[in-house]
């Protein structure tokens, strides 16, 4: 586990503009002039892996995606969804058509998957605590791997990216 203030530093180092962390996620905010988002993921994890001693999957979105992700959100008309429940799995790369189709056949018990475009969406009405659904199992049907964010982080890393276009 890397602590946010030193994630913070790591990204300033590799001049990534007013990076902001939110909680202990390992997630980061932050505004770059970088227009390739595979070789920006490659730097940051190339340098995480020099000053940590481990590489982390690294997987960016754009403010724009973030906001594409929300308006995509299959459960966002259905009554008494609770958020906290709600997980956005972020992708490193496109799985393809037929490892989603792959991923939706996974039977899970009360848990709901929906894939749009490259992230799928998991609504665990028991708790993530408390599932038989698998992230692992995923991640070899999809062939990538991912990171998965709930619905009230999701909202807030929009929040902060957008406060920062304003900046």
């Amino acid at each position: 586990m890397i602590k946010m203030d030193a994630l913070r530093s790591l990204c300033e180092s590799l001049q990534l503009q007013n990076p902001q962390t939110y909680v202990q996620s390992g997630n980061v905010v932050f505004k770059t002039k970088e227009k390739d988002l595979a070789r920006l993921a490659k730097r940051i994890a190339d340098a995480i892996e020099r000053k940590f001693c481990f590489r982390p999957e690294v997987v960016l979105r754009t403010s724009s995606d973030l906001r594409q992700v929300i308006a995509r959100n299959p459960f966002a008309k259905r009554r008494n969804i609770e958020t906290g429940k709600l997980l956005v799995f972020f992708l490193a790369t496109d799985p393809g058509p037929e490892a989603r189709r792959s991923a939706l056949e996974i039977k899970a018990d009360t848990e709901e998957l929906h894939i749009d475009d490259s992230e799928p969406y998991i609504y665990f009405p028991n708790g993530v605590g408390k599932t038989k659904l698998s992230f692992s199992l995923i991640d070899r049907t999809l062939k990538t791997q991912g990171t998965g964010r709930n619905w009230n982080t999701v909202t807030k890393l929009l929040e902060m990216a957008e406060k920062l276009e304003k900046d």
